[in-house]
């Protein structure tokens, strides 16, 4: 998206080892003092997950951040939170000027949020903050997931895997069992080529992780039942049985 408004996207490099957190030196509080020095750097701040966190950790809009209300544009929506994928619709906040211009920009690519949308929105927002107890108690949910699977991933061999504090992804580090050669598939080679080996052996369905930057990684979703998951995971235990022993980490 960025190359197709001309603008040359920089990725900041993060490691599984640091919870893919950036460097300790660039917390909001930093990168809101970076953009400060900057009167032209804006902030794009998705904030999709915001209800979807695990205690202790708290989400901080970038928004709130002393000097940065004049300097964000907050994106969000409904389909995380209240579950509504299919209903299409989100929302962007910030100062006037700017949210008047993308709604020039919109008006002639795509508009018109249809009113059962709008009207299943204001019904969502109407739950009360963060949700209230129809989103606490997915999140608790989501919770006790990422728990079984973490522990259960962290018995694979030679597999890296963090902890996440929010939303519903585990990305994980399959890197090991690269260069694995399968009789009637060939060789895995990278985070595609695993994903599909995956798929064809074990019948889960994952992301590359090249897809968010990282090949080493592959990304699962989360948002499905436990006892799913929990047939998914078993499924690819016993896949990845067929590769070599795993690369000493």
């Amino acid at each position: 998206m960025a190359r197709l408004a001309d603008a040359e996207p920089v990725i900041v490099p993060t490691s599984i080892s640091e919870n893919f957190l950036m460097d300790p030196k660039e917390l909001l509080e930093e990168i809101a003092k970076i953009v400060a020095k900057h009167p032209r750097l804006l902030v794009l701040s998705d904030e999709i997950y915001e209800h979807i966190i695990y205690e202790p950790s708290k989400h901080t809009s970038f928004a709130s951040l002393p000097g940065m209300w004049e300097r964000t544009l907050t994106v969000n929506g409904f389909s995380k939170a209240f579950a509504m994928t299919g209903w299409r619709l989100g929302y962007i906040a910030g100062p006037k000027h700017f949210v008047s211009a993308c709604n020039k920009i919109q008006s002639q690519s795509t508009s018109g949020a249809s009113s059962i949308s709008q009207k299943a929105a204001v019904a969502a927002l109407g739950l009360g903050y963060a949700g209230g107890e129809a989103v606490a108690t997915m999140v608790k949910a989501f919770r006790e997931r990422r728990d079984v699977l973490v522990k259960s991933f962290g018995e694979i061999k030679g597999v890296k895997i963090s902890e996440p504090q929010g939303a519903f992804y585990l990305f994980i580090d399959f890197s090991s069992y690269y260069g694995s050669v399968v009789e009637g598939f060939g060789e895995i080679v990278d985070s595609e080529s695993l994903c599909r080996y995956l798929l064809d052996k074990a019948q889960v369905a994952l992301v590359p992780g090249v897809a968010f930057g990282d090949d080493t990684c592959i990304r699962i979703s989360y948002a499905a039942s436990l006892p799913t998951l929990q047939a998914a995971v078993e499924r690819m235990k016993k896949a990845i049985v067929s590769l070599r022993p795993a690369v000493p980490v």
